[in-house]
């Protein structure tokens, strides 16, 4: 909890100024003590931090800004009860359909604090896989079916992968475990497989040196010439056009690196129907048997840290 003079110092907010959004507006609510002082919750200070964000620089009238709080709180807490009631499975749907429609709708705030909420109430495993992968997919589809424009493809991707990049700097890396690098070839814009991959590999401790979509030969070349550690390559592909010349880069990798383990994945390797790839592992198979396929391949690694 905070004083008046802590909130003034943090927000730079006049103290009057506070009082007036408080005695006329209800912007907020603090508590009091018993000798009638203020004290602010963590989430008083958002809303006000929110209210002088529309007040200072988007040109919004306090009253009007507060009205915009209040029905945006309000449709939140519309928004959690309807995703903790009932079959967890309805639930799932449910919030799937609500981060959809705010993306879709290029509500980002709206999205970010559904987004939140999932991930403190189902946690990492069931957010991601359960309710933001099937969102990823739906967006894909509703591209192609021309549903959504590319610029609304665009926004939701970029947002759901903004939220995934940031769990690299969550897991804890162990050293014994071999670097890993990880690419989509030159040419290859979609990187979501790849990047759930990654994010698999760095739950389990290993460190991801993520390049991204259309990565050029020579940049990975130049990578692995720095980075002696490297132990495993890993490449996604969608666009089965390509699979040749990835085939044909493997070789080139595994001529010069043939200590190294290289790993494949995504449509164009499912579609392409090759029975054996260059690479020593397709990604194609769910979560559960790429952690039986990680267990079994650095057993020997972990049981020594």
């Amino acid at each position: 909890m905070y004083s008046i003079k802590q909130v003034v110092e943090m927000l730079d907010i006049p103290s009057v100024t506070l009082r007036a959004w408080e005695n006329r507006y209800q912007a907020v609510i603090p508590e009091r003590t018993e000798s009638g002082y203020r004290l602010y919750s963590q989430e008083n200070i958002e809303d006000l931090r929110w209210l002088k964000e529309q007040t200072g620089k988007q040109g919004i009238s306090i009253s009007h800004a507060v009205r915009m709080l209040k029905t945006r709180k309000q449709k939140d807490q519309e928004d959690r009860l309807i995703v903790t009631g009932g079959d967890p499975r309805d639930a799932f749907d449910k919030m799937k359909q609500q981060i959809y429609t705010a993306l879709y709708e290029f509500q980002g705030e709206r999205a970010e604090g559904l987004i939140d909420f999932g991930f403190s109430l189902y946690g990492y495993e069931a957010m991601v896989y359960q309710v933001l992968v099937p969102v990823l997919i739906k967006v894909g589809d509703s591209w192609e079916e021309g549903e959504a424009t590319v610029a609304q493809e665009h926004y939701m991707t970029h947002m759901i992968s903004n939220r995934l990049t940031q769990f690299f700097h969550v897991f804890p890396v162990y050293a014994h475990l071999p670097k890993m690098l990880a690419f989509c070839p030159a040419g290859e814009h979609h990187q979501i497989g790849l990047l759930l991959f990654s994010l698999f590999l760095r739950k389990n401790g290993v460190e991801v040196i993520y390049l991204g979509a259309n990565t050029p030969e020579e940049g990975i070349m130049d990578m692995l010439e720095k980075q002696r550690r490297i132990g495993a390559a890993c490449l996604s592909v969608t666009d089965k056009d390509l699979v040749p010349y990835c085939e044909e880069l493997l070789e080139r990798l595994s001529s010069k690196y043939p200590e190294m383990q290289f790993i494949v994945g995504g449509k164009g390797y499912e579609t392409a129907g090759l029975q054996a790839p260059k690479a020593g592992y397709k990604m194609n198979e769910s979560p559960e048997q790429w952690q039986a396929w990680f267990d079994q391949e650095f057993a020997g690694i972990r049981h020594r840290m």
